[in-house]
């Protein structure tokens, strides 16, 4: 198997399992006729083309996603700035259906699926950006469901920028070595989206008071 140089770090177990079941050879060959079926017969194999990178970026967005949906909840009850409560259902509707999508990607690759353990701060799993791939520690998620009015909406712009930016960070390395084609887009969709919003979040922190 040609290995993949990562510049992040799995547990072992994880690590180990992940590799197995990416040493696969997949089938890539196409079909030469015009008949829909065939032809998408012909895209689900080569939609199966993979590597370590893109199994381990699949396997940590899940709960990177699950942990972002949650923070998004949490300011359509608790969020006191007009702007944060328009954002959190964006970020739900963009987040929600590519966790849908990952997992399939991984059933499809026989592959683990992650749990999606929102109070998860990702520890084992260094190396992504900011060693945990910007997921917020529990105690961090206890401050935040604490706090209220601007205090709240400054804390939780600032908790989700980061959060942002890990997954960007997280991003970048799929679409650097990955080799599966849905997937390095998806990679490039979370680029492209998630960059807008920390500019978005960052321009309303100017905003708020205090």
């Amino acid at each position: 198997m040609k290995r993949i140089t990562r510049n992040f770090a799995l547990p072992a177990a994880l690590a180990a399992t992940l590799v197995l079941a990416a040493c696969g050879t997949a089938d890539t060959s196409s079909s030469g006729g015009t008949n829909p079926a065939a032809s998408a017969a012909s895209n689900t194999r080569a939609n199966k083309t993979k590597n370590e990178a893109d199994v381990v970026f699949a396997s940590m967005m899940i709960p990177h996603h699950a942990q972002a949906i949650a923070m998004a909840d949490m300011a359509l009850n608790q969020a006191n700035d007009p702007k944060v409560k328009a954002l959190a259902p964006k970020i739900k509707a963009a987040q929600s259906p590519e966790i849908e999508r990952m997992s399939g990607w991984l059933t499809g690759w026989g592959a683990p699926i992650p749990g999606s353990d929102v109070d998860s701060d990702m520890s084992g799993m260094a190396g992504m950006g900011d060693q945990t791939g910007g997921m917020m520690p529990a105690r961090e998620i206890t401050n935040l469901g604490n706090a209220t009015g601007s205090a709240f909406d400054r804390m939780w712009l600032k908790m989700m920028v980061r959060h942002h930016q890990g997954a960007v960070d997280m991003a970048k390395t799929a679409l650097a070595q990955g080799a599966n084609p849905d997937a390095r887009k998806l990679a490039k969709a979370v680029i492209d989206g998630q960059s807008s919003e920390i500019a978005e979040m960052n321009s309303i922190l100017t905003e708020l008071p205090g």
